[in-house]
């Protein structure tokens, strides 16, 4: 990774912002009203082969190309109609009412987990636990060898797994039926064209009503037709040399004007946006591509998806000003916008849609969302806050105005986080035992930058009710819990504070952590949160989700819910997914019951004053047999 330091000097950009005010006007495509507000598409097939083939001359020879990773949508003026029996919400997600792909799921008194190549169905009616069925969760008549099974969702009594084979080529969206005693069938398969779409924090696929919405890249081919690669789909039948139907024309591919005009611009991945209605018999999709570099980072917000190429020029282009593109692309059919950008946001995390802007968390350098990208990023950093009605024909540039420079003494490149809290910007890193640890609260629309001294390192960011709150490890070796008071209309404030001793977390995945409100605290801000937490001991490591109770703002240990040892590591005879990537522990609140779902076995605690006491646990990789 390249790293270019100081792409915008704090400096620079603040005399730049008070200097140079008409500059900034000039460049800004909003004040111009011009009558063009999104891309234009290729005009044919022709045109598209035309282009991509002169891209492929000009390219230097590649090594095996890395897959990418998602497209972000554009504004668009037509809504999703959101339709549907509505999944209970037991998952962290970052946007209400946009769920994500993820390894349990809720229907009625029916717990659905998927895990290493299967999906499990688990009764909690009457207020008991027994295991339902199990089902392999790809095709009959296929190992599964080969294949990644990472996201799970649900739309009415249909599951939906999504997936990625290597065996077989491209993503996999398998379709199962789920009855109201929760016994799964399997329905149907379809195979998209695309490479893999893998990220250590973010998750591919998001729900909406009944529309499947979700990201797939594909690395532009050195061979043959072009057209031929682009993105198809069919529907599984057993045969792996059954052709593609091609589900992205020309007049569906989009570029800045910029790039097309070739020069030093990087183009080597389609950016693929597919939306596909769950509800019909066959599977419907449509898609949407836009071209570009292969490091990408996107965010899915109510109305759009959001794709940010950091790196839309190659390292030999010695060019001035935006780097990289922003596109937005919209959930309805309107067409993709962009505009030019700089830096690189870290995950989805780093981005906020509201009141008619996108607020992006952007640092010099970063790697984009695919692999472990989002673990290192380097550099300056700065606010972005751009109106929506600026993303248009991809011509014009973010003027520097709207960029703030934001203070971050730290500068490592190791684990930067980053959330948005309603009006607030929460920032910080991961552990550095040279440098005092802080975290940075932010007004979003300006005001002054509280730095909040720690005690602890910043390994994760969340809500608490209208607060905050930062975990991370201590430098005894401890795991620390630290809640940020952001009251409406007072400075931000350090809160209570907690640390469970020799501990760290026991997954870093977003949807790993949940907080649970009480129904009647009017903020949200009592309640009871859970987070897996891992030891070591006796030289083996050990796994529990841990349960924290805040009540008047104050902190305090709930217990703990563990796995046991006969729900460890067995023999079960894993042919797909064999390593839990997506983790295999979630606390789970529902109905006012609290669960840990950790491995294979699902554990109930029952509430005693403050605190969580075990009062069940059922093994569900062993139900009874099939009807």
């Amino acid at each position: 990774m390249g790293v270019r330091k100081g792409f915008w000097p704090g400096a620079i950009l603040a005399a730049m912002a008070m200097l140079l005010p008409a500059a900034a006007a000039e460049a800004a495509p909003a004040r111009r009203a011009p009558p063009a507000r999104s891309l234009k598409p290729f005009a044919s097939d022709a045109a598209l082969r035309a282009f991509l083939q002169r891209v492929r001359a000009s390219a230097a020879p590649m090594a095996n190309a890395e897959p990418m990773a998602a497209p972000p949508p554009a504004p668009s003026a037509e809504a999703i109609v959101v339709t549907g029996a509505k999944a209970v919400d037991i998952t962290n997600t970052q946007e209400a009412g946009v769920d994500e792909g993820g390894i349990v799921k809720q229907r009625g008194d029916i717990l659905i987990v998927l895990r290493r190549g299967r999906l499990f169905t688990i009764s909690i009616a009457g207020g008991r636990m027994a295991p339902v069925d199990r089902i392999d969760a790809f095709p009959p008549g296929v190992t599964g060898q080969g294949d990644w099974y990472d996201e799970m969702l649900l739309s009415g009594n249909r599951v939906i797994v999504i997936g990625y084979s290597y065996a077989r080529g491209g993503t996999e969206i398998n379709r199962f039926r789920i009855d109201d005693a929760g016994h799964l069938r399997f329905e149907d398969a379809y195979q998209l064209r695309s490479s893999d779409y893998y990220s250590a924090s973010n998750y591919a696929a998001r729900l909406i009503g009944d529309t499947l919405i979700f990201y797939t890249p594909l690395a532009i081919g050195r061979a043959g037709d072009p057209l031929a690669a682009l993105p198809g789909m069919r529907r599984w039948s057993g045969r792996k040399d059954a052709p593609f139907r091609r589900i992205v024309r020309a007049d569906q591919v989009y570029i800045p004007p910029t790039l097309q005009a070739g020069g030093a611009a990087t183009i080597d991945t389609l950016h693929t946006l597919t939306s596909c209605n769950l509800a019909t018999a066959e599977l419907q999709c449509r898609a949407v591509g836009v071209l570009g570099a292969e490091s990408r980072s996107f965010y899915v917000s109510p109305t759009a998806m959001y794709l940010w190429i950091s790196d839309a020029w190659s390292q030999r282009a010695r060019r001035r000003g935006a780097r990289g593109f922003l596109y937005r692309l919209p959930l309805g059919k309107a067409a993709p916008s962009a505009i030019g950008v700089r830096g690189s946001p870290v995950d989805q995390f780093s981005f906020q849609e509201r009141a008619g802007r996108l607020n992006v968390v952007v640092r010099a350098d970063g790697g984009g969302d695919a692999m472990w990208s989002p673990l290192v990023s380097d550099g300056d950093v700065a606010l972005a806050r751009i109106p929506l009605d600026q993303i248009g024909t991809g011509s014009a540039e973010l003027p520097l105005s709207a960029y703030r420079s934001l203070p971050f003494p730290n500068r490592g490149y190791w684990g930067f986080h980053n959330r948005f809290i309603d009006d607030a910007l929460l920032y910080g890193q991961s552990s550095d035992e040279k440098k005092q640890q802080l975290v940075h609260v932010v007004p979003v629309a300006g005001g002054p930058i509280a730095a909040l001294p720690l005690g602890q390192s910043v390994d994760r960011i969340d809500l608490l009710g209208r607060d905050g709150i930062v975990i991370g490890g201590t430098k005894d070796g401890g795991l620390g819990f630290a809640t940020i008071d952001l009251t409406p209309g007072a400075a931000p404030k350090l809160g209570d504070r907690f640390v469970l001793p020799k501990a760290s977390q026991a997954e870093s995945r977003s949807q790993a952590f949940f907080f649970a409100p009480d129904p009647r605290s009017p903020d949200g801000a009592d309640g009871m949160l859970g987070l897996p937490v891992g030891r070591s001991a006796g030289g083996k490591d050990m796994a529990a989700m841990l349960y924290l109770r805040r009540n008047a703002r104050r902190l305090s240990a709930a217990g703990e819910l563990a796995g046991s040892a006969a729900g460890g590591a067995r023999d079960d005879g894993c042919t797909a997914s064999c390593v839990d990537w997506y983790g295999a522990m979630r606390p789970i609140f529902t109905g006012g019951r609290i669960f840990a779902l950790i491995g294979y076995e699902l554990v109930e605690g029952a509430r005693r004053g403050d605190g969580v006491a075990e009062i069940g646990r059922v093994d569900f990789a062993r139900p009874p047999a099939r009807r």
